[in-house]
This record gives structure tokens, sequence and C-alpha cells, in this order.
């Protein structure tokens, strides 16, 4: 059965966001649907989150919503699938237990909204400027899944559109969520390359919990490429199980089956092996307690990362075995495609 879209069970407003018309649009939109909303000064304050212990806490976190202001307009770079990120969101309603967030938001697993889009959007056109006549590519989804809370706030879709209207600009996002058809009729003019997060079902039955099946974000890609959006897919996290080598190659095969003939001569693919850090290790047991995750230093192949902080990865051979395995899985069913990169 799909999913149904997110729907916060909690909602904190930051006052200054019923300043913008989105703030004060979604504080109707969330009283009209009967939800809980509370005022909070920041969202350094939202503190009370309600739970009798850290696990219950941690989920509840992941379904409650912040509506603020970004102040910070200055983006983070983005490699390597864009120049800069655009911080439209942050935080995610998803349980993916091996996921990097679970570091960066730490503390604050819930998902925060910014409603000052404008003021965004015109930092993105400096940016623009300072690169033109190069094309500057902006990232949506490093630190949320954007598509997921779209339906509520429609931030992306003006987004796209103010993309579409832009001279060098180009936008990217990724997503596990089926949610779409608000998005299809986005007058997008070929400049938002739509990308899918797929996985082998294993890895989406045991560790991407409260997300869409792969079949449902693999119908949405098509519905997507039908409305002429560029597409692409991540592979992410490659996970070494039992059968992996079937299990990668029946997500090609079903993608091959679903996707329409005129979304194959423009489709790229990304590569991320699976890789953690101690701190997240350390973070994944404590939220996930009964995780199937393998996390085994022993086992892996340390690789020094930026920020000081490394990540276990696999050993060289294993690397080798995925990138040629999935390489020559995308060969044969998207001869086309183009893989941007392995990692």
């Amino acid at each position: 059965m799909s999913i149904k879209p997110f729907v916060p069970q909690l909602v904190y407003i930051e006052p200054r966001a019923l300043e913008y018309p989105l703030g004060a649009m979604l504080k109707d939109k969330f009283e009209n649907m009967g939800l809980e909303i509370r005022q909070t000064t920041s969202h350094n304050q939202v503190r009370n989150i309600p739970g009798k212990n850290d696990f219950q806490k941690y989920r509840n976190a992941k379904s409650t919503l912040v509506v603020g202001v970004r102040k910070t307009l200055k983006f983070d770079t983005s490699k390597p699938s864009a120049e800069y990120a655009i911080p439209l969101a942050t935080g995610c309603m998803g349980h993916c237990q091996y996921c990097y967030l679970q570091t960066t938001m730490g503390s604050k697993p819930y998902i925060r909204t910014y409603v000052n889009t404008d003021e965004i959007f015109d930092s993105a056109q400096k940016y623009m400027e300072e690169r033109a006549p190069e094309h500057t590519r902006f990232e949506a989804a490093c630190t949320s899944d954007i598509v997921g809370i779209d339906h509520l706030t429609h931030s992306l879709k003006k987004a796209i559109e103010f993309f579409g209207k832009s001279d060098y600009g180009k936008l990217r996002f990724v997503t596990k969520y089926h949610h779409v058809d608000h998005l299809l009729d986005a007058d997008h003019q070929g400049k938002t390359r739509f990308r899918f997060s797929i996985n082998a079902d294993y890895v989406i039955k045991n560790f991407e919990h409260g997300t869409s099946a792969l079949e449902d974000r693999i119908g949405a890609a098509a519905k997507v490429a039908q409305a002429g959006y560029p597409l692409g897919f991540i592979v992410a996290p490659i996970y070494l199980h039992e059968g992996w080598k079937e299990g990668y190659e029946n997500m090609f095969r079903l993608l091959d089956k679903t996707l329409p003939s005129e979304a194959r001569d423009d489709i790229t693919f990304e590569l991320i092996q699976h890789r953690f850090t101690k701190p997240a290790k350390r973070v994944i047991q404590k939220n996930y307690p009964m995780t199937k995750l393998e996390l085994n230093e022993e086992a892996r192949k340390y690789k020094w990362g930026k920020y000081g902080i490394g990540k276990y990865v696999y050993q060289n051979e294993e690397q080798e075995d995925i990138k040629a395995t999935l390489s020559a899985n995308i060969e044969q069913y998207f001869p086309e495609a183009k893989i941007e990169y392995f990692t």
C-alpha cells in the first residue's frame, strides 16, 4: 500500500514567519487541518518535543514541522552534485537508518521550512551573476527531502519556476517520495533535473522506513519524465547484502520496464556506496537499537574526509565489484544514460 503524503503532528511557528505571505498561508492551512500549533521565538527554542524517552522524542520530532525564516543567506557548497545548496528546508520525515542527517541534524531532527523564499531566490540570483555566463547548479535536497513536504508549502514549485526563468541557473533535487503530482505542471523550461533515490528492495524494506516503495518512486519518475523534466537517479547507499547483485539488477529491470521511451536520451545516474562515520554509528545505534545495518569498522576501509572526520567505506576490491556490476547494469538497460560519478 502506498504511503500517504506527510502531515505533521505538531507545528511550531516563529513570529517573524507570519510577516511573509507563505508563513501566514501555512498558519491558516494548518489551523484548518486542525493541527496543534505552538509559537516559538526561534527553532533553537524547540525543546519540549513530547515523549517519555529519547527514542519517542526522536520519532515525535520527525513528525514536527517548524515554520521559520532563513537567517543565513550564504549558501553552502554542494559537491559533487552542484555548485551550491539552496536552503528551502532542513530535516526529513523519513526513517532511513543510515542517513547522514542523523549526525548533522544532531539533537534537532524536526523539519524546518523557510518562508522567506523571495530573499533566498535573490541570494541565488547573486550567485548566478557572479559565475555568469557559466551555468550555476543549485541542489535543493542537501539537508532535507524537499519533495516530501512540498505538497504543503509549494516552495519547491516556486523554485522550479524561478530557475526556469533564469538565464544561468539550474536546479536539482532528489527524493524518496512519490507525491509529485502538484509539480507536473510547473514551468520548468528543462532547467530542473528531477532525481529519485532508488535502491534494492532489501535496502528499502530494512532501512528506509517511512518512505515510498520502489514501485511508487519509479512510477512517479515516469510521470515526471512525461512532464518533460530531465530525469536522474541516485543509487544510494549501495549496500552489500546477500543476493545484492540480483537485488540491484531487479531494480534496474523494473526501471527499464516502467520508464517511457521519451525519458531515455537524458538520464543521469549517481552511484554512492554505503559509508558511515564513528559519530554516525553512535547516533544510528541510539536511534535504531534493533538495526540490521552492518557497521563493522574492521570490515571496512578508512577514508579521510574533510573537516577531519574520516568515514568507513568498502574495501577496494568490493568497491571495484560494486562499480563494475552497476555500470554493467546501466550499460545493459540504459545505454544512453550518463554515470555522473561513483563515490
